[in-house]
């Protein structure tokens, strides 16, 4: 991650000493950049996640999937976006037009601002905070807003009922997801992302505190809203849900706010159980595989991101919808316990382990 440093460093030299601009001006200017380059990150990733996502639903379902714009298809989604921003912009008679036109622009803005505290490398965050997973929950839990607001403003009963399915199932898996991540802070003692990272140079977070894993990878299935928990947009029951009234470029920014939280999830994941952008430690001890070590950290991360994505993609494409109902009891009676006896064999374990040590 030198490169990026030296960059950043060049940014804000020529901006301090060449224009002579103050401190604050320079640091307000170099936060606007990363912030465009991360934006551009996110949306460089959609490009990739879409194409990938029509591919893997299409093999699993014995289907070629885009094959005609670009090699494989990869051109088909710049051409949708093409074909989106062209179509009518339909607001409905009856819609509360404010609340309307707000909805889908706060879950953007929600969806970019948890990017924040997310660290792509050593040393490359926007915003390195002493309490970044608080931060990242705090602000995750900001989209059932946005959410519930298309669905309440669009005066379409179907809507309301994905709405009020939203708030419902995000906020009850708010929970074991936030749970899931404090055994790892109990172990590091830490709240700050890097520092998570760096307690995992010699064993991933994966191997002590495997069901805090499989938790969380069930918790942001349904905080992302994807199969099989998708039951705010449930197209047999409920049309399209809290986004059924959207057209055009108000219902394209749902859809990237929707990848944007996917990959956040899938990054926390690989930040916080699967070592971050440390290389497996294993690899040091195999001279065959030893060269792999010198790989730049970013693009262990990326790999571990991809690989956590290709999972949300498998169980969605793998699994039926379920009913509500079901949903709800399996987050409130099995995954919220779960996670409880989690921490609590953590702490026991902690409190054993100092014993031993000393």
């Amino acid at each position: 991650m030198q490169i990026f440093d030296t960059i950043a460093e060049a940014l804000k030299g020529w901006l301090k000493n060449g224009l002579g601009l103050s401190a604050t001006a320079t640091d307000l200017i170099t936060t606007a950049v990363w912030t465009l380059v991360l934006i551009l990150f996110i949306l460089l990733n959609l490009i990739v996640l879409v194409w990938l996502e029509r591919k893997i639903s299409a093999a699993m379902q014995q289907r070629r999937g885009p094959n005609r714009l670009g090699p494989a298809g990869f051109l088909q989604f710049p051409v949708d976006i093409v074909k989106v921003l062209g179509k009518e912009d339909i607001i409905p008679a009856a819609a509360d037009k404010r609340i309307f036109k707000m909805a889908s622009s706060t879950l953007f803005i929600t969806a970019i601002l948890a990017w924040a505290v997310v660290p792509l490398g050593d040393g490359l965050i926007l915003a390195d905070l002493n309490i970044g997973i608080f931060y990242f929950i705090a602000i995750g839990s900001m989209a059932t807003i946005s959410l519930l607001m298309g669905g309440f403003a669009s005066n379409n009963k179907y809507s309301l009922l994905g709405g009020m399915r939203t708030v419902a199932q995000m906020i009850s898996y708010e929970i074991p997801m936030a749970f899931s991540l404090l055994g790892v802070v109990m172990m590091v003692g830490s709240l700050r992302l890097s520092d998570i990272v760096d307690a995992q140079k010699t064993m991933w977070f994966i191997i002590p505190q495997l069901v805090a894993f499989l938790v969380y990878f069930v918790a942001t299935v349904a905080e992302t809203n994807r199969g099989p928990f998708d039951l705010a947009e449930g197209e047999q029951e409920l049309v399209a849900g809290y986004f059924t009234e959207y057209s055009g470029i108000r219902y394209a920014i749902f859809m990237i706010a929707e990848y944007g939280n996917l990959v956040a999830v899938s990054a926390i994941a690989a930040l916080v159980f699967l070592g971050g952008w440390n290389a497996p430690g294993f690899l040091a001890y195999i001279p065959v595989l030893s060269y792999l070590t010198l790989i730049p950290g970013f693009f262990w991360l990326l790999a571990k991101i991809y690989f956590m994505i290709f999972l949300f993609m498998w169980v969605k494409w793998t699994y039926p919808r379920i009913r509500i109902d079901h949903l709800m009891n399996f987050g409130w009676k099995f995954l919220i316990p779960v996670s409880l006896a989690n921490i609590v064999v953590t702490g026991i374990g902690i409190y054993v382990y100092q014993m031993i040590t000393g």
